[in-house]
């Protein structure tokens, strides 16, 4: 079986970072394609665990790739419909394109080409081979019940201190830790980072041997603590740059930022921020919707951390090279028109049908070529160039 987990050293020098890619622009574009998983699957009715699957099968397929090559939004529907059939919840391609049509905006979904099933589907056989057939993938929401069962102590504590762990999991998904450690050792950091953040001491738990000095050694040996604070900190992390790209987003920028670095901005609906400075406060203010700070009175406020999925906002999207460009050329998401030519013939401006996801295009078909007489030889000549003509 091939091994999925790797180094510091090889997640500082993947092919998108090969092919050009900033680090901190690759990691922004694994936490985007995640929340997508996330937020597409929770729309659609998906389980934890498929989400789960498919944002795991997401960042293996950029361990092989680059971002350059594959569009981020179409892999992640890839996945995501590829982990439905892996977990027994499968979901017709049609629905998840549809439903990604309405979290994308238009420029964004012009990724997914003229035929966006056809694109899905030639990649998932791609994701297949990437992924070595190896289809089976653990997460740390199983090991992380299992270790809950074993405290004792107050249980409604305990309930909220669980509750905090499963939220701080799914909020994992948009990092790399599941490309570094096992699930399990995964399950022991966030239990033992939502036990401080919720004073929630674990003292005594079943099964306890002399030889145990803390709870986990019961479950899992030779994990230090430096392991568990790598792992946490990462969590927070994310958080920490989810609070700048709210702010950011709220700012005028600067300047027009390029296609490849522009930054996506990050609406936070139901999600919650926390911040490295409440840490050592012990109590994580949420940040609403407008970015502003909400005061938290008690931990059940916390309930809901990064529990939903925060929404591509489609006024932020890459910008695009300036400059006329001919009709029904396309710069990579916008297609747009050239200024008209002098004394233009009348082409009546015919709309093509809607398409099943919205999508209306009203440019005027193309023109057809001159009518030549055939010149010797079955040949007509178009300005040097000589082509066949077809009888």
């Amino acid at each position: 079986m091939p091994c999925w987990y790797y180094d510091k050293k090889e997640l500082r020098e993947t092919p998108s970072i090969l092919d050009g890619i900033s680090f901190e622009t690759e990691r922004r574009y694994r936490k985007e394609g995640a929340r997508f998983i996330m937020e597409c699957g929770t729309k659609m009715g998906l389980g934890h665990n498929t989400m789960a699957t498919g944002v795991v099968y997401f960042h293996r397929f950029y361990m092989f790739h680059s971002f350059r090559s594959f569009p981020r939004y179409v892999t992640a529907c890839c996945c995501l419909f590829f982990a439905g059939k892996v977990e027994e919840t499968p979901k017709k391609c049609r629905d998840i394109i549809k439903t990604a049509r309405g979290i994308l905006n238009d420029n964004y979904f012009y990724s997914f080409g003229e035929d966006p099933k056809e694109e899905v589907m030639t990649l998932e056989r791609i994701l297949l081979q990437t992924i070595k057939f190896d289809l089976q993938v653990e997460h740390p929401y199983t090991f992380l019940l299992k270790y809950a069962k074993c405290f004792k102590g107050d249980q409604q504590k305990l309930q909220k201190m669980v509750q905090m762990a499963w939220n701080f999991v799914n909020d994992s998904l948009s990092t790399v830790v599941c490309l570094q450690w096992e699930p399990e050792i995964i399950a022991v950091a966030l239990i033992h980072l939502a036990s401080k953040l919720s004073k929630f001491t674990v003292q005594d738990w079943e099964g306890r041997q002399p030889q145990h000095q803390r709870w986990w050694d019961m479950f899992v040996s030779d994990v230090t603590m430096e392991i568990l604070e790598d792992i946490c900190h990462q969590v927070l992390d994310l958080y920490q740059s989810t609070q700048k790209e709210t702010h950011q987003s709220s700012s005028p920028p600067q300047k027009p930022p390029s296609r490849a670095e522009s930054p996506t901005a990050v609406k936070s609906t139901n999600s919650t921020v926390i911040m490295l400075s409440s840490v050592q406060q012990q109590q994580p203010p949420p940040v609403s919707g407008n970015g502003n700070l909400q005061e938290v009175n008690n931990i059940q406020s916390i309930k809901s951390l990064a529990g939903g999925v925060p929404v591509l906002s489609s006024g932020d999207a890459p910008s695009l090279p300036q400059g006329p460009t001919p009709p029904g050329q396309s710069h990579g998401y916008h297609l747009y028109h050239a200024p008209p030519p002098p004394p233009p013939p009348v082409v009546p401006n015919v709309p093509y049908p809607t398409s099943a996801w919205g999508v209306q295009q009203t440019l005027p078909p193309p023109p057809m070529p001159p009518s030549l007489p055939p010149g010797p030889s079955g040949f007509y000549s178009t300005g040097g160039r000589q082509q066949q003509q077809r009888y």
